[in-house]
C-alpha cells in the first residue's frame, strides 16, 4: 500500500460569526475532504508539544512523527537546506523575512507579496555591505531568506514577525537567553538597523513606493538553529523504500530533505491562493506512481489567515478540495495498488488571531478496506467524534503507516 497526505496549511479556523457561528471547513463546500472523512476514519492530532512555538516547522515534523525535544533546531536550518546551503557545525542559521516597517510598527510579515525577483537583488545588496565573514544573506523564495551567522549561539528569543504586526519593532528586538549569546543578539540587531537604513534609500523600494506597493525596508531574522539530526522515514519506516515532499515552501523542503525524501518542485507553486492546484496533484499523482509515500503540503490557506482575509481563505480552502484533493481521488480510485490518504491542517491560523495557535487540529485516514467511524464531514466538531480521539506526538504517522 502507498500513501500520501495532503496537508492543507493553517485551514483549521475558530468559529466566524459573520458564517453562521461556523469554522470555514464547516462552511466551505469540501464534497472531496468529507469523502475522506465519510468512508475513512478521524480524530483530532496535536501537532504543537508542550513548551513550543505553534510554528509549522514544528508542526509538520511533528506529523512526521519526530520529537521536537531531539530534533528542534529552528526555522533557519530548514530553510538552508532547501536552498541548498550546507551547514558547518558551528554555523546559526537563520529565517530572515524581508519585511515592511511604517512609522517605527511593523505593518506586515511579507512586504505586501514580495516577489522573488525583487528580493534578489535586496538580499544580494545587502551581503555586498553588511555580509563578511562571519555573515552571509542568501536568497529564498518571496519575503522568505536564510542569514547564516558563522560560530552564532542559537540561545535567543525571537518574535516571528507574523506574530505581531501593528507592534512597534523596537518592542521585538532580538533578546540573549544566556550571557554568551548576547554577542549574537547585539549582532543580530546591528544588522536589523543597518538595514533599514540602507533599505529605506534603495531604488527598488522607492520604485515600490511610487506605485503604492509596500517597501521591504527591513530584515527580520528568527527561526535560528543548528543543522538538525534527524533520522530518515525509510529507516524509521521500512515499508517505505523511497519517498517525495511536494511544496512551495523552503522550510517543508528543509525537513522533506532531512527525513531522506526528494523534494519535487511545481512549475508555478507560489504559496499563495494562486498556486498551481493542478499542478502540484499531477505532480503528487506522478511520485506515487514511483515512491511509497509522498508528503504534499499547500501554504494557500495559512497565508489567508495571516492576512485576516475570511473569503479567501474560504476560498483557498475549496480550491484545495476541488482542485487538488478530488483529481487525486479520482486517480488512485482506478489504481490495482491500494493507496492511503490522510488529510489535516498543520495548526489553525485563525483568521481573527492572524497567527497560528497549538489546537488540535482535524485529520481523516481513508485506505480500502478501512472500516469507517460514524463522521461524515471533516472539520474541527465533527472530528472529536472520530474513533481516533486525540492523538498525540508519533501516534498519527504510526496509525497511517501500519496499513
Amino acid at each position: 500500500m502507498k500513501h500520501i497526505i495532503i496537508l492543507g496549511d493553517g485551514m483549521a479556523d475558530w468559529k466566524v460569526p459573520s458564517l453562521g457561528n461556523k469554522t470555514l471547513l464547516q462552511y466551505a463546500e469540501t464534497p472531496n475532504m468529507n469523502r475522506i472523512a465519510r468512508l475513512g476514519r478521524s480524530g483530532l492530532l496535536c501537532t504543537v508539544p508542550e513548551g513550543f512555538h505553534p510554528g509549522s516547522e514544528v508542526a509538520n515534523s511533528a506529523i512526521l512523527g519526530y520529537d521536537q525535544n531531539k530534533v528542534y533546531e529552528g526555522r533557519g536550518p530548514l530553510e538552508a537546506a532547501s536552498i541548498g546551503v550546507e551547514l558547518n557545525d558551528d554555523d546559526l542559521a537563520m529565517r530572515c523575512n524581508l519585511i515592511c516597517i511604517e512609522e517605527g510598527k511593523i505593518k506586515n510579515h511579507s512586504c505586501g507579496r514580495l516577489e522573488t525577483e525583487e528580493a534578489d537583488v535586496l538580499i544580494r545588496f545587502l551581503q555586498e555591505q553588511l555580509g563578511n565573514e562571519k555573515v552571509h544573506f542568501y536568497t529564498g523564495v518571496q519575503y522568505r531568506h536564510l542569514l547564516v551567522i558563522k560560530g552564532g549561539n542559537k540561545h535567543l528569543r525571537c518574535t516571528p514577525p507574523h506574530d505581531v504586526p501593528g507592534t512597534p519593532y523596537k518592542e521585538c528586538m532580538i533578546k540573549a537567553q544566556v550571557d554568551a549569546a548576547q554577542e549574537t543578539a547585539d549582532l543580530l540587531n546591528h544588522l536589523i538597523e543597518e538595514s533599514q537604513r540602507l533599505l529605506s534609500v534603495h531604488p527598488l523600494n522607492l520604485k515600490r513606493q511610487s506605485e503604492g506597493r509596500d517597501p521591504a525596508n527591513s530584515i527580520w531574522p528568527w527561526g535560528g538553529g543548528y543543522r538538525p539530526a534527524m533520522t530518515p522515514l525509510t529507516v524509521t519506516y521500512p515499508q517505505m523504500k523511497s519517498g517525495a515532499v511536494i511544496t512551495a515552501v523552503d522550510l517543508i523542503r528543509g525537513i522533506g530533505h532531512y527525513a531522506g525524501l526528494r523534494v519535487v518542485n511545481v512549475e508555478g507553486a507560489t504559496g499563495l491562493y494562486d498556486t498551481n492546484f493542478e499542478g502540484k496533484a499531477q505532480a503528487a499523482i506522478e511520485a506515487l506512481r514511483t515512491d511509497d509515500f509522498v508528503y504534499l503540503h499547500v501554504e494557500a490557506s495559512d497565508e489567508a489567515g495571516h492576512d485576516g482575509d475570511v473569503q479567501l481563505k474560504l476560498r483557498t480552502i475549496e480550491d484545495l478540495d476541488k482542485r487538488l484533493i478530488g483529481p487525486i481521488l479520482n486517480e488512485i480510485e482506478t489504481w490495482d495498488e491500494p493507496v492511503a490518504v490522510a488529510v489535516l491542517p498543520d495548526h489553525p491560523t485563525p483568521c481573527e488571531y492572524r497567527t497560528h495557535t497549538a489546537d488540535a487540529v482535524p485529520f481523516a485516514i481513508y485506505y480500502p478496506g478501512i472500516e469507517p467511524d460514524s463522521v461524515q464531514t471533516f472539520d474541527e466538531d465533527a472530528a472529536k467524534e472520530g474513533c481516533y480521539g486525540i492523538l498525540q506526538g508519533d501516534e498519527f504517522i504510526k496509525e497511517f503507516m501500519k496499513h
